[in-house]
This record gives C-alpha cells, structure tokens and sequence, in this order.
C-alpha cells in the first residue's frame, strides 16, 4: 500500500484506519475535513482500502458503512485448576497471533493480558476464564472473562463499602488489592493506562478508560453481566511502551509507584453534588500511600466548601509529604479551592 502512492496518500489511508471504528458511516466526511480535500478523493482511499481487503464496505452509496477488515478471531476457554498459569494461553495462543506486532505492541498486549488472566485466576473464585482475540490491519482487542464473584462486589466487601460503586473509585486511585500478601495492586491501573481502551464490565456497571480521553466512566449496564469481563483495545502503531507508562507514574531513587490520578466525578453519582465531607474522605482513602496525587476535577462543574476544605486544608494539614495537584478544574472549582487553600 505504501508504495503505490505518495505519503501523503498513505497518511490519508492510516487516518481513515484509524478512525473508521469510530466513525463507520460518516469516515469520508471526517477524512475530508481532516485533510482539506474531496470526498470524491476520499473515496478512492476507501476503494482501494477495500480492494486491497483492510476494510469492508456494506450498504448503498448514500447509507454505505465501513469497517476494519477481521483477519484473525477466536474464542478460547480454560478450566481454573491448580496447574492453569498466566503464561500458558500466552504463550500457546496469544503471543503466536501477535508475532509481527512491534516489540513495544507486543509488550504492552503480553503486560495487560498476563496480568488480567493472573487476577482472574487467583481472585475471580469462578471455574473458568475465556479469552478472545479479534486483529484487523491495524489493532488488536483482548478479552479476558471469568465466572466468578465479580471485581466489583469483591471489593466493595473487602473493604467494606457502602456502595458497589465506590470499588470503581478505588480501581482507579491504584494500588488496592484483595490479596496483599502476593500483589501489589498495579495491574489493573497501569494496563488501563496502557492501551488506547480499557473496560471492566461486573454486574451492572462497567468502568472505562480511553487514551483520548482525560478522565475513568463509571457507567450503568442495564444487561447485567455474572463474573467479570477485561476489554483491551490497541492500535498497532502506538507509540507508548511500558516503561514509558510506568516511569509517568515513578519516582525516586527506586522508581515506586508514587503518583496516581484521582477522578474527582467519581467521588458522586448519579446527580449527586461534591458537596460532603465524607465524600471527600471516600475520594481521599487511601491517596496517602502515594507521594503525588493528580486530583482530576473532568466533569465536576462545581465544588461545596465542606468538600474542598476536607481535601485542600483538613487533608493538606494532616498529609504534608502529600502533594495535591488539581487538573482540568473550572473557573469555580478552582475558586473554591483556593478559598479552601487560604484558610489553611
């Protein structure tokens, strides 16, 4: 492909793969404003994208709607026994259908899936855990599914929570582990960090974090799911490499992990306001193993006083070693926290 045109040409055809998930049916009006040119021109990049069998096309002119070509899909299953190991679907399955993947690709797909089939191994309870594989000329997606208790409600018991949804708020922060002893709590935060989508789907919620995107979802899955299911989504030509991802969140002579991001919208739901104290202190739980903590106000369009004076002065005086830094905060956010700063 790419010797048949000039680069620019190419450049447009990697675009127009790269988007074409997202924008199925309207991928050559996106094309043509990215690049200033035709949708006459565009769709000679479809036609030969799908002559040369990357995409597929289905429909009329006017409703036509493309997609990545699969070129490689399966199921697999494994009973959870006493022998089953992390690295056996890896390396009997999975490493063999990413083998021309670049060395950064396939270290970041070995990293989240080992780790993901490890936690469903040794903290699902369940009897089996599946796994799929789904390549199209440009990304790969994993999935990692078990039978078991579900993430979700085997935190909110191991600590005791309230509420099922406070779990996705301590998944996020990082660290946090049902088994301490034999973990440590990264896997789950460093391999959503690592690829370009990351989902857990348990019961009826399901946590999401993209790379385009500056902030974790909690969200409503009014279908209901038993056990826990792990999607990972990667695009071949990343850039990023797992060192890179864990030297974002180290520091110190022994490069720990100690700094974490802290998505302030899920201290509420629903149409809840950040307005309490113990809502802070659900927000804070924990943040003190970490020597930097990026509280990340996405979503949070306003602040009560008691909320930010328990962060920025209660917590502030009691934490000194800890650094607070805001991000993406509001004209009122961010007034509201220098108010709480002052009286400190």
């Amino acid at each position: 492909m790419a010797t048949r045109q000039n680069p620019r040409g190419d450049a447009i055809r990697r675009f127009i793969l790269d988007i074409v998930d997202d924008h199925p049916s309207d991928v050559a009006h996106v094309t043509a404003k990215r690049f200033g040119i035709t949708r006459q021109a565009v769709s000679r990049h479809l036609r030969q994208l799908t002559s040369d069998e990357l995409l597929t096309a289905q429909g009329s002119t006017r409703s036509r709607r493309y997609a990545p070509r699969v070129i490689e899909e399966w199921v697999e299953s494994y009973p959870i026994t006493a022998e089953l190991t992390e690295d056996r679907p890896w390396r009997d399955r999975v490493a063999a259908s990413l083998a021309d993947l670049s060395q950064n690709a396939l270290g970041i797909c070995q990293y989240g899936f080992t780790e993901m089939f490890n936690n469903a191994i040794e903290h699902s309870e369940g009897a089996k855990i599946g796994v799929s594989l789904k390549r199209t000329a440009t990304t790969t997606e994993l999935m990692v599914w078990d039978d078991g208790v579900g993430i979700f409600e085997k935190i909110q018991k191991a600590l005791g929570l309230l509420d099922v949804r406070h779990s996705l708020l301590e998944l996020a922060k990082g660290k946090f582990t049902t088994d301490p002893v034999h973990h440590t709590g990264e896997g789950v935060f460093f391999t959503s960090r690592m690829f370009d989508k990351f989902w857990i789907m348990s019961g009826d919620l399901y946590f999401t974090h993209s790379a385009d995107s500056p902030y974790d979802w909690l969200l409503d899955d009014e279908r209901g799911r038993p056990g826990t299911a792990i999607f990972m989504k990667l695009n071949h030509a990343t850039r990023r490499t797992t060192v890179k991802v864990f030297d974002q969140y180290a520091s110190g002579d022994d490069y720990g992990f100690t700094k974490t991001v802290v998505p302030v919208t899920l201290a509420a739901f629903g149409d809840d306001n950040l307005v309490s104290r113990s809502q802070a202190r659900r927000m804070l739980a924990r943040v003190d193993r970490f020597s930097t903590v990026m509280l990340d106000f996405t979503g949070v369009d306003a602040l009560g006083q008691a909320f930010a004076d328990e962060v920025f002065r209660v917590f502030a005086n009691e934490h000194p070693e800890v650094e607070l830094v805001d991000v993406h905060t509001n004209s009122a956010v961010k007034r509201m926290i220098a108010r709480a700063k002052a009286a400190g």
